[in-house]
């Protein structure tokens, strides 16, 4: 999402124009993950170190950016765990807010009785005001959220959060990103280049051994072996017309090399014992 207006102060209700602190409930130290100030899938709004700004929808590019996070973050989940996309999770009392994407284990974390918390988020920035996007990543890292990573529309570039610098360290293009959430490393590049997305989706789908992949892995194998078998079948024919004495001409070398079928290659291989030419061998009603 894209924040375009203005942040505003969040007020206290009370009597029309009066101004108070912010008061907002939730357990200590922290709120739980879905104990919301704003509505889910009701209203735009987020918060943010308690100010609320509206996240509107996307525009290319950041829409386009935001597509091949969630494309390629997919494909990388480990087992046991899983990826979500703009879900809003109460980081802190003065914030509650979404990322782009971000991935947590699976299942009710018997700790707090609710899901689990992120484990690493990533964020698409294009027009979000970056005092924000460090705003959550500050508030994302005192949650307890391990590693927070942002995607620079502008520029091209992805960044990680460094909670000892309080700051974001740029991640080189062909750097990878591993942790136990993933099944093999993270390409930066696969984050920035659509056909290098692809070539990572394909990579990570093979090692969660997907079963698609594995079919066909399975076909080409057993082509592979049918390739061999015909190879050694017309090679055979020819060694033993050359025993035998009979000639054969390039062309006939070639038609016999070719043949990919293992039936009329059979039926060679026994002529080739008998025929005195090489057209009785390969010739077919």
């Amino acid at each position: 999402m894209d924040e375009h207006r203005p942040t505003f102060r969040l007020q206290a209700l009370g009597a029309a124009g009066s101004s108070h602190a912010l008061r907002l409930p939730g357990r200590e130290p922290f709120p739980g993950v879905d104990d919301h100030l704003v509505q889910p899938e009701v209203t735009r709004d987020e918060i943010i170190g308690g100010h609320r700004v509206v996240a509107s929808p996307a525009k290319w590019p950041h829409a386009t950016q935001h597509s091949r996070l969630d494309y390629v973050l997919e494909a990388h989940v480990a087992p046991g765990y899983e990826a979500a996309t703009d879900l809003l999770t109460r980081f802190s009392g003065d914030s509650d807010f979404a990322t782009d994407a971000c991935v947590s284990k699976e299942g009710v974390d018997p700790a707090t009785g609710e899901r689990y918390l992120e484990e690493i988020a990533f964020e698409v920035v294009s027009k979000q005001n970056e005092q924000n996007v460090t705003i959550k990543a500050q508030r994302m890292d005192q949650r307890g959220v391990r590693r927070i990573f942002t995607i620079w529309v502008k520029g091209q570039r992805v960044c990680e959060w460094s909670p000892e610098k309080q700051s974001w360290r740029r991640l080189e293009a062909g750097a990878q990103i591993e942790d136990p959430c993933l099944v093999r490393p993270l390409s930066v590049s696969a984050l920035l280049d659509a056909a290098q997305a692809d070539d990572a989706v394909a990579e990570a789908l093979n090692v969660k051994d997907n079963r698609v992949i594995r079919r066909l892995k399975a076909e080409g194998r057993a082509e592979g072996r049918a390739e061999g078998r015909t190879e050694g079948i017309a090679e055979s024919i020819l060694k033993i017309l050359a025993a035998r004495g009979v000639t054969v001409s390039a062309t006939e070398r070639q038609e016999v090399l070719r043949c990919r079928d293992l039936d009329r290659l059979d039926r060679w291989l026994l002529r080739a014992t008998q025929a005195s030419a090489a057209a009785e061998v390969i010739a077919e009603p």
